[in-house]
């Protein structure tokens, strides 16, 4: 990404949440006003205002340019996106050891409780999320347990291990790399099987992992939608998902990225499940 306003017209926050890119940083990103359903995704990059629909992003820190004269360019020092108000109200209930990272990764596991969202759908599509603390304290580290979880899951979705029941059927191992070349992914079977290529099928998915859905879709439908071949029509642009495969040497990306979402899918359903039952 060339992060710049000499190309990009609006950079909006990303500067102070990332002034130099090399900053470690998260944010949580919720879609904003409009009627699609809440949802909502955590990020460690500079993201794009459409990655949730109309989004808002809340970081856990920010930065601001230092007073302080330095030769070789810019000093930045860091603040905290959860203030010290909250941060004491949250010590005041749940005792002192409570962090700022443990009310940010509370606020990510609160987000995902299905009662909320169910009682609150019509008001999340026409404003920004309203947070409680939860008076008790046990159900507080429970939700901040399971968004540190659910956190580590989507941050390095790319990592995660093929589930169990899923089975790939591959042929014609012999032609190399080619049998991995993507044109257009296709679901078949009643969403059981992904047709991937002439080679490749993925059969056996689960039907619960399409019911895990950001920003309108679960997350192998995104795959679905994206990584394939395709001709822009005004421009006739060729836009060949299979293009950074080959860039970075690794063939197998597309299809072993399939395998890690559905996983990331149903871990996250079954973190989901386990939430607190909490009282608004």
């Amino acid at each position: 990404l060339y992060y710049d306003r000499a190309l990009i017209e609006m950079v909006l926050n990303m500067p102070k949440f990332f002034p130099t890119g090399n900053e470690e940083n998260l944010l949580i990103c919720v879609n904003g006003v409009g009627d699609k359903d809440f949802s909502v995704m955590i990020t460690n990059k500079t993201t794009d205002e459409q990655i949730q629909f109309n989004g808002q992003c809340f970081p856990l820190y920010y930065y601001e340019r230092s007073r302080e004269i330095d030769l070789f360019g810019d000093n930045y020092e860091q603040r905290d996106g959860v203030s010290d108000f909250i941060l004491n109200r949250a010590k005041l209930l749940y005792g002192g050891d409570v962090s700022k990272e443990d009310v940010f990764y509370y606020v990510y596991g609160f987000l995902h409780l299905p009662s909320y969202r169910e009682k609150f759908s019509a008001e999340l599509k026409k404003s920004l999320p309203r947070i409680i603390l939860t008076p008790d304290a046990k159900k507080f580290w429970q939700l901040s347990r399971a968004g540190r979880a659910l956190a580590e899951i989507h941050l390095n979705y790319e990592s995660q291990e093929p589930p169990a029941e899923v089975q790939l059927e591959i042929r014609n191992e012999e032609l190399g790399i080619k049998i991995f070349r993507v044109k257009k992914l296709k679901l078949v079977d009643e969403r059981r099987t992904l047709i991937y290529n002439d080679f490749i099928a993925i059969k056996n998915i689960p039907p619960r992992s399409f019911d895990y859905v950001v920003n309108g879709r679960s997350p192998l439908e995104w795959i679905i939608d994206r990584y394939q071949v395709k001709t822009d029509s005004a421009s006739g642009i060729v836009n060949d998902a299979n293009a950074w495969c080959i860039e970075h040497d690794n063939p197998r990306y597309i299809l072993d990225l399939i395998l890690s979402c559905i996983t990331v899918s149903l871990r996250t359903l079954d973190i989901v499940d386990s939430l607190p039952a909490v009282e608004f």
